[in-house]
């Protein structure tokens, strides 16, 4: 674990609590301050307030889906710089529409069945300590 002068804070909105709660588990005990929503109007909120470090994004949520949420987010001028990983079961591959909102920098992506949470902590660290990896 890095020793930062403060603890990286990292926003997880998930409607899934069999994801959520793992993921969030593995986040704070890799050392993150972890916030976490439910849909995208929760998360849209959280994010405006609490300005974490990155934005863990599920897309398909009730109330507000990841893609609404993150144009949206991209409106302010923190929402333009806070990095968004894209957690979705979906494949770029197979729905255009991912690849149109990972055109909205700086955002990434992972596909939840292919990555291990261990993978999705490595791409937090490679995302906010670019300079140690």
């Amino acid at each position: 674990m890095t020793d930062n002068t403060y603890k990286k804070t990292i926003l997880v909105v998930e409607d899934e609590d069999t994801f959520l709660r793992p993921l969030s588990a593995k986040l704070a005990g890799e050392g993150f301050a972890v916030l976490a929503a439910h849909d995208g109007v929760e998360g849209l909120t959280l994010a405006r307030e609490q300005k974490p470090d990155m934005i863990l994004l599920d897309l398909k949520m009730p109330r507000m889906d990841g893609m609404a949420m993150l144009r949206k987010l991209r409106e302010s001028e923190f929402g333009k710089t806070v990095p968004v990983l894209i957690l979705t079961v979906l494949s770029i591959n197979d729905d255009t529409r991912i690849r149109d909102v990972a055109e909205l920098a700086p955002t990434y992506y992972v596909e939840k069945g292919e990555a291990s949470l261990t993978e999705v902590v490595e791409k937090i660290r490679e995302v906010l300590n670019p300079v140690e990896h």
